[in-house]
């Protein structure tokens, strides 16, 4: 391919706009600028746009928001009797409580969990009904399948060793970004 620094790539390429090219542009461009990250940043901004757009069509077909689906989802992952208090969504959700109380809301409405008080206290305990259950169980199976798919071009080890990187690199992100 002929194509000159800044030429659009073609749509069949198999990554338009590559990193590299990215990187050599702007060194190009601004030399001395730092550009180590962008072989990396970059990849995880467009895996990120392309598996949540998947995410939302998928989800769109089935019928059920991500914002219910990630409730329902901790609901579920909790293990039996599948409740939890808002704190405690609050906290596993990394979304405000005001965002819980939304999303409890609009989930009980839909008749997918219900919420009682704790006696003597403040607190809320949001449990997974049977419907809620159902749900859940056959969204998960769906958007778990189809994420399976999509990571399928990586053999068992290669899923094993990005896994442990990118959990390694959130970390140390995130103790970086907390200082």
């Amino acid at each position: 391919m002929d194509d000159k620094p800044g030429d659009a790539y073609p749509l069949d390429a198999p990554s338009a706009y590559p990193a590299t090219e990215i990187a050599r542009a702007w060194q190009r461009e601004r030399p001395g600028v730092p550009t180590e990250s962008i072989g990396i940043v970059t990849p995880l901004w467009r895996l990120a746009k392309l598996f949540a757009d998947d995410r939302r069509r998928l989800l769109q077909e089935l019928g059920v928001d991500p914002a219910t689906l990630d409730l329902l989802s901790v609901l579920r992952r909790s293990g039996p009797p599948y409740e939890l208090s808002t704190r405690e969504l609050t906290r596993r959700t990394l979304v405000t409580a005001g965002a819980i109380s939304q999303r409890v809301g609009r989930a009980e409405d839909a008749g997918l969990v219900g919420r009682r008080s704790e006696k003597g206290s403040r607190t809320v305990v949001v449990s997974l009904t049977e419907h809620g259950h159902a749900l859940v169980e056959r969204t998960v199976d769906q958007v778990l399948s189809r994420e399976a798919e999509l990571v399928a071009g990586l053999g068992p080890e290669d899923r094993e060793l990005l896994g442990d990187r990118l959990q390694f690199l959130l970390d140390d992100v995130g103790r970086r970004l907390a200082r």
